[in-house]
């Protein structure tokens, strides 16, 4: 059974999500970040960075959440959250998928802390086009590969109810509301919600 190191509150939403809609049992590992055992070194050697969420599957561990949704969906194919290898839509499914780590959250952090980058030096480019992307590939919806839901929308949903919903660091388009929404009323984003808040 996999395990989850997780801390309420933090990041770890996101891996609280995607396990959810795999519908398959997992263990949470909470780790209690208050009195710093993410330092802590047994949970060092399962994540050198010290911070949730990781995830440890037999002698497998990995951390950073994309790389978590994207192992958890492939190790759980009855969920149908990535395409097949030889569906024309994977290519796609992985650009979104390491475009959430790559270009949003950078975008988002370089927005709400006003942060001057030059665009040729910044890996993402300009947070502008970053979001100008994201608004044209969402308006066609309901989800970042059409009709097909996947751990890509966990990654790019996760991180925009973050920055939009909860702590409003970045202004909000109509797609975007729209987008958080379909995703807020998933029952495992919202099962993921109460975990995430310590209820």
């Amino acid at each position: 059974m996999m395990q989850l190191y997780w801390a309420p509150r933090t990041r770890s939403f996101t891996a609280l999500w995607m396990l959810g809609e795999t519908g398959q049992p997992y263990e949470r590992v909470l780790v209690d970040v208050t009195t710093g055992a993410q330092k802590a070194p047994d949970y060092l050697a399962i994540n050198p960075m010290g911070k949730v969420p990781a995830l440890k599957d037999g002698e497998v561990s990995l951390a950073e959440a994309a790389a978590i949704c994207a192992y958890v969906a492939e190790r759980c194919p009855d969920a149908k959250l990535a395409p097949e290898i030889d569906d024309p839509k994977r290519a796609k499914y992985l650009q979104w998928l390491f475009f959430a780590p790559g270009c949003i959250e950078p975008a988002i952090v370089q927005v709400a802390t006003k942060l001057e980058m030059n665009p040729v030096a910044a890996g993402w480019g300009e947070a502008t086009r970053v979001f100008d992307v994201l608004d044209q590939a969402l308006a066609n919806g309901p989800w970042i590969l059409g009709e097909n839901f996947s751990a890509a929308d966990v990654v790019i949903g996760s991180g925009l109810n973050f920055a939009i919903r909860i702590f409003k660091m970045v202004p909000s388009r109509p797609s975007f509301d729209a987008y958080i929404a379909r995703c807020a009323a998933r029952p495992a984003f919202q099962r993921a919600e109460k975990l995430a808040s310590g209820q």
